[in-house]
């Protein structure tokens, strides 16, 4: 089981305070589908929360010690029903960037909600190499170069 700081703690409770459950734990309870479940959006996410359908606090909290337990997780919060977890993220490489090839770059867009109330998108996408950002964060393809008629009437 990974050990975090009173800080540490601290710090993730605040950012999972935001963040709504991914795993959700039926009558079944902890089955091999669902450990496999919340393994998966550990790696994927890092931070999350899953929610307990049971009303036995103690069940709940021998749940909460298993997956902890068998997932390397760090238990961060327990309130009624929902149980916050973390595991740091697994470095992956990424198909599209072993694939970017001379003239492709990777490059992160971030745009603001229409309201500004929300938080902003943000999307990580492959350029070429004539495409480029606008300041609304939309891709545009460069225009092939204008050539003169006259020019290229000389040069024949």
């Amino acid at each position: 089981m990974l050990k975090l700081t009173p800080a540490e703690r601290s710090a993730l409770r605040a950012e999972a305070h935001g963040l709504n459950p991914v795993v959700m734990i039926g009558e079944a309870g902890l089955t091999e589908s669902v450990m496999k479940e919340i393994a998966t959006s550990l790696d994927a996410h890092g931070l999350i929360k899953v929610r307990v359908f049971g009303d036995d606090r103690e069940a709940r909290v021998a749940m909460y010690e298993q997956i902890c337990e068998e997932l390397d997780a760090a238990p961060v919060q327990h309130i009624g029903k929902l149980l916050v977890l973390y595991r740091p993220k697994k470095e992956a490489v990424k198909e599209r960037s072993s694939k970017a090839g001379k003239g492709m770059r990777e490059v992160t867009i971030v745009k603001a909600s229409a309201s500004g109330t929300k938080k902003p998108s943000v999307t990580k996408v492959m350029l070429k190499g004539n495409e480029r950002v606008t300041a609304g964060g939309n891709i545009k393809r460069a225009k092939p170069r204008q050539t003169s008629t006259k020019k290229s009437a000389l040069n024949k």
